[in-house]
């Protein structure tokens, strides 16, 4: 049995007077103990909505979600909040988007670590802040017994993330979603957190789903990748045969608009045309038709399934042949 199961999950956001807005349309993956998978596109792909409604953290109002997610075989989707917040802490952990917002601005740093440590594994006030100055120590933040005072705005945004990033492991939780979680932050800093993140799935067996749109997160941290356009999943492989042949146009696109530094000087990046709001809705095509170098007729009037692709999942009428588009780690 998978650690997670998620299946043809869906969330659609309805607002009076408006059409209903389906930013998840029937997606389906496994998260296996140890195992780091990503969830890669565009912004407004549907990435983040997936993470939020896993963790049972959409607004009860104006939402629909329907599927299926299993997490040690136990549904998550109709549970109470009172019963998902004893999952969310203790056994599913997230690291949100942005550090800033993401943190109570009028509660110290260590306040915000230790009310975890002593809800989920009853630890005394005293213990608490003993393990919350160890776990900013592992995440490495210096001289940790002094941030344990700060507030928020008087950390860095690399000390921010990692703060979330401790608040999250508090209770070693078995499975770790991470919603982008180098935005914003320098290449330096952005590498320091990466390592930490993969340091404590090899060392912890925590599960990590890895939600980015940087192709070169994926290239170094995830073992199986999900592209999600238009809230579905267009192609699905392990990372070395995804960097080797990506099959369809919208990862072909992505890998081909990365810069390279074997390039020769001057050459331009090939970008995808349009945006993701540049689509038509699955129940008359395939979204991505609009934007597509390979559209055929059949794209705009029959949306295709996924379908398995020798060593993947493809979604697509006419893939790209099968070549090598971009050596995996450029």
């Amino acid at each position: 049995m998978a650690l997670l199961e998620v299946r043809d999950l869906s969330v659609t956001f309805r607002r009076k007077g408006e059409r209903p807005t389906i930013a998840v349309d029937g997606i389906s993956f496994n998260v296996e103990p140890g195992q780091t998978v990503g969830l890669v596109g565009e912004s407004g792909c549907g990435k983040s909505v997936t993470s939020l409604a896993i963790m049972g953290l959409l607004p009860s109002r104006g939402v629909e979600v329907g599927g299926s997610v299993t997490f040690e075989g136990e549904e998550l989707l109709g549970r109470s909040q009172r019963q998902l917040d004893e999952r969310r802490g203790r056994d599913l952990g997230m690291v949100f988007q942005d550090p800033l917002s993401s943190l109570n601005p009028v509660v110290p740093i260590g306040l915000q670590i230790t009310e975890v440590l002593e809800r989920h594994r009853k630890l005394s006030r005293k213990k608490a802040t003993v393990e919350a100055a160890e776990l900013l120590n592992r995440v490495g933040i210096p001289d940790p017994n002094r941030r344990l005072d700060e507030y928020p705005h008087q950390l860095s945004g690399g000390m921010r993330q990692r703060a979330l990033i401790a608040i999250a492991l508090a209770c070693r939780p078995r499975l770790l979603i991470a919603d982008e979680p180098t935005t914003a932050l320098d290449v330096t800093i952005q590498a320091q957190i990466l390592s930490l993140l993969s340091e404590l799935v090899s060392t912890t067996d925590t599960a990590l789903i890895m939600i980015t749109h940087d192709l070169g997160v994926v290239a170094g941290m995830c073992d199986e990748v999900n592209v999600m356009y238009g809230g579905r999943i267009v192609e699905r492989a392990q990372r070395h045969a995804l960097f080797a042949e990506s099959r369809h146009p919208y990862t072909h696109g992505l890998l081909a608009s990365i810069p390279r530094l074997d390039a020769p000087r001057g050459e331009k990046l090939v970008p995808i045309r349009g945006s993701v709001v540049d689509n038509i809705p699955w129940s008359d095509g395939c979204a991505f038709a609009p934007r597509c170098p390979n559209s055929v007729e059949q794209c705009w009037h029959a949306a295709p399934g996924l379908v398995s692709d020798g060593a993947g999942m493809l979604r697509c009428h006419n893939p790209v042949q099968a070549v090598t588009t971009v050596a995996e780690g450029a």
